[in-house]
């Protein structure tokens, strides 16, 4: 059976490396990234020993030279890339913040991690995929970017997620003659540091349509965003 290379960033902790797991356990050979060495190493190591196939890959998705050169070693190291899970965000919005009067910093922070890193590893890691003309992008989402129903407070994180549901249909389309799917997906409120302890799902809930969207098959889904395996408005 052919190995199938899976990349997901984020994957120290939280749902990431859950996806990790759940992807270890369908067989397929996980890199696993994370912006810190040491906590990426040990969260490699765990799944190791839990058996599975992970490779812990230094990645810093807003350091364009970082995503360089982790493009450039997993193009010299894999003849394809069959999945990417862009799992890496941030969520630095106070529930004080008004539009009016917020540090524009915050957003532009977190644009550059959730928006722009998530761009740009697609942009690479894509036209690695176009070249074998098969991949999976999964592009980790919330409901707190949708336009429907969109209101006030936490306007980083809802604006950075908004940005991120268009560009999963923009790169959907660039690519809907290939087997290339690429999809948004909101985990819901899972219990991670990001979610807090009061959150209503595990890891292992918030992992689940996400791991559903990485494996579609050929014909399989595209363009859209999904919660609990079922498509949900922009």
């Amino acid at each position: 059976m052919e190995e199938k290379i899976a990349i997901v960033t984020g994957g120290n902790r939280g749902i990431g490396f859950e996806v990790c797991r759940q992807l270890g356990k369908l067989g397929y050979y996980v890199i696993l990234t994370s912006r810190k060495k040491k906590k990426g190493k040990e969260a490699a190591s765990i799944l190791k020993k839990e058996g599975y196939q992970v490779k812990f890959r230094e990645l810093d998705i807003t350091d364009p030279s970082s995503i360089r050169d982790f493009t450039k070693w997993v193009s010299k190291k894999y003849d394809k890339v069959d999945v990417l899970v862009n799992n890496a965000g941030i969520f630095l919005d106070s529930p004080n913040d008004s539009v009016l009067n917020m540090n524009q910093k915050i957003i532009k922070k977190t644009l550059d991690t959730n928006f722009y890193g998530t761009f740009h590893l697609s942009q690479a890691i894509l036209n690695l995929m176009i070249t074998t003309g098969r991949g999976r992008v999964v592009n980790v989402s919330s409901g707190m970017g949708q336009l429907n129903g969109m209101n006030s407070g936490y306007v980083g994180y809802r604006v950075s997620k908004t940005a991120v549901n268009a560009l999963t249909r923009i790169l959907a389309d660039e690519v809907r003659d290939l087997d290339i799917l690429v999809n948004a997906v909101c985990p819901g409120w899972v219990k991670t540091r990001m979610g807090g302890e009061n959150a209503t799902r595990n890891p292992e809930e918030g992992a689940d349509t996400i791991v559903w969207l990485a494996t579609q098959p050929t014909g399989g889904v595209s363009g859209g965003f999904y919660r609990d395996r079922k498509p949900i408005e922009w």
